[in-house]
């Protein structure tokens, strides 16, 4: 079995729900029967939306040093816990010899299993601009919806002001509505394509 790298602190919670739902569906009757995981939890890595969008600090470095000391404590096998972070894939990939998952071409192969021909895409406005799932599901003969823009400023509200901020108090109601109108709008299926949002839809309830 392969000893596992995480990518982390993008941000903690989500590196952190990665961790609990891979030890949780791990079939393992004993703790000798999980997987070996490293997690690199780096909360400093720049925010990877502003880098993309307002030429914000590139988080390209600290990603590459945190592929390469997981590399080097003996992972065989990485992925990163941030989609938007995939918009760097090849730069991070380039930097070490062991493979790295990549999180819209499995979610696309996933899509495909489940015998859907689209799927609706929640996602950071850095996601949705750099093309990260585009180009995954385009190669997969896959379409690919999107939110309006006042969608998609729920969905950036419930990642930034609601669970990267910690808030508790946060309003989830623009954000079901967003839901809601686009299941209307045909919607077969939701891509959860920020690392926080399934956090969100079990915190603020939504469905």
């Amino acid at each position: 079995m392969k000893t596992i790298g995480i990518i982390g602190g993008m941000g903690p919670l989500a590196t952190a729900d990665l961790f609990e739902k891979l030890v949780r569906l791990t079939d393992a009757p004993c703790d000798q029967d999980h997987i070996h995981t490293i997690v690199d939890s780096n909360p400093s890595i720049p925010d990877r939306t502003a880098a993309i969008l307002s030429g914000g600090e590139s988080p390209v470095p600290a990603l590459v040093r945190s592929a390469q000391r997981l590399e080097a404590a003996g992972a065989e096998l990485l992925v990163m816990a941030c989609n938007t972070a995939h918009y760097f894939y090849d730069q991070v990939a380039a930097s070490v010899s062991i493979p790295i998952l990549h999180i819209a071409r499995e979610t696309a192969a996933c899509v495909q299993a489940a015998g859907l021909s689209s799927a609706a895409l929640l996602a950071t406005d850095g996601t949705v601009k750099a093309g990260v799932y585009e180009k995954a599901f385009r190669a997969a003969g896959l379409d690919l919806m999107h939110p309006n823009d006042e969608e998609q400023a729920a969905v950036m509200d419930v990642i930034y002001k609601g669970i990267k901020a910690g808030n508790d108090a946060f309003n989830p109601a623009p954000m079901q509505a967003a839901l809601t109108r686009l299941e209307k709008a045909g919607a077969p299926a939701f891509i959860l394509g920020c690392t926080e949002l399934p956090i969100a839809f079990v915190k603020y309830g939504l469905k």
